[in-house]
């Protein structure tokens, strides 16, 4: 299962976050509790086309994509003052697909900032910076070990080479996501799961006071993440975990007093999905109504796989129809299948974010 890593400075929110996203009720005094181990949630990714698919069907058991959500512990409150931030920390980063960095500009006198003041490019540096020297490290602890060796292989030269760009590229302060690599130079540095490399999206921590505002500090940001390329998304923290944990109808009641028309959650939980390179196909019956998740440019034969590997193994076709064309239609199969939109593809067809696929496979 691929996980969404929330990382961040100390009193940014991280928890508040993790909880608007997760609704687990999780402790939002992590660092005050002692907490070393990291939150987790599985959670379902909002998709109005399945909410869709369920009420045309009626199915039995509906079961929707999901993704998992961990609230990372382990940062030392210190860390800005060079004292790192820690092992644990940097364990779980690793182990993340991807980081959402919670960067706070929400003022509040009763949680101080422990910066003394609110700077969220500085505070976004601060945390990048540490993730910078964690993968400097290891390619300095590599490169050691290569160099120990009275003779390399042209494979481990190779390696050094590449090593060597990468660890340049970090001495000027930049994250190797930054860095251009072939596909080939991807898969050799995978094993290293260098925390740099993994795609992050930023989370602007607001709170309510600061709703259609000119927030200080937030155009600032806003520039950073556009001139890094990085996706930024404004969450009212606190303000929505206090939504989050009312029951729909009250939901819709609140945010139509606050002039809000998506929850943030939402737009986090879908923007975190796309981050992680991944859509969704279904599948569609009386007896299930089902998103799969695959990764952006899978063919129908790993969609086949997803599914059961049986059916990967057997495959013959995929009946494919996209959503858009499925509503269209009436939400007809027959009618789709009348018209040339419903259409019969090889193993080879790359699926396409919303296909209803069904497969064809003999075993």
């Amino acid at each position: 299962m691929l996980k969404c890593g929330i990382i961040g400075l100390p009193l940014s929110g991280k928890s508040t976050v993790f909880n608007v996203v997760t609704r687990a009720g999780a402790e939002v005094k992590p660092y005050a509790s002692g907490r070393t181990e990291p939150n987790r949630a599985m959670v379902h990714v909002p998709d109005s086309r399945f909410d869709r698919l369920v009420q045309i069907f009626e199915p039995k058991k509906e079961t929707p994509a999901t993704v998992e959500f961990v609230d990372l512990a382990g940062l030392s409150r210190n860390a800005s003052k060079g004292e790192g931030l820690g092992n644990a920390f940097l364990s779980f980063v690793s182990e993340s697909d991807a980081l959402i960095h919670v960067v706070r500009l929400f003022e509040n006198d009763d949680v101080p900032h422990p910066e003394g003041s609110i700077d969220p490019v500085r505070d976004w540096n601060i945390v990048e910076m540490e993730l910078i020297f964690r993968d400097l490290g290891v390619i300095e602890n590599r490169l050691a070990r290569i160099e120990s060796k009275k003779k390399n292989t042209p494979a481990e030269e190779t390696e050094r080479a590449l090593l060597e760009r990468c660890q340049a590229h970090l001495l000027e302060e930049r994250p190797l996501r930054e860095l251009t690599l072939s596909d080939e130079e991807g898969r050799s540095l995978s094993g290293f799961a260098f925390v740099t490399l993994k795609p992050e999206l930023i989370v602007a921590n607001l709170d309510e006071s600061q709703t259609g505002v000119d927030v200080p500090g937030l155009s600032a940001l806003k520039g950073l993440a556009e001139e890094k390329a990085i996706r930024l998304v404004p969450v009212f923290g606190k303000m929505e975990m206090e939504l989050s944990e009312l029951a729909d109808d009250e939901q819709v009641e609140f945010m139509k007093d606050l002039g809000v028309e998506e929850p943030g959650r939402n737009r986090l939980i879908g923007e975190a999905y796309r981050l992680l390179g991944l859509m969704s196909f279904f599948t569609t019956g009386k007896d299930e109504v089902r998103a799969w998740t695959l990764h952006e440019g899978d063919r129908a034969i790993d969609a086949a796989g997803a599914i059961h590997s049986d059916l990967a193994r057997g495959f013959i076709r995929a009946q494919v129809v996209s959503y858009a064309d499925f509503i269209a239609h009436d939400a007809s199969l027959a009618k789709c299948r009348e018209k040339g939109v419903l259409r019969l593809e090889g193993k080879e067809y790359p699926v396409v974010d919303g296909d209803m696929i069904e497969i064809r496979f003999n075993v």
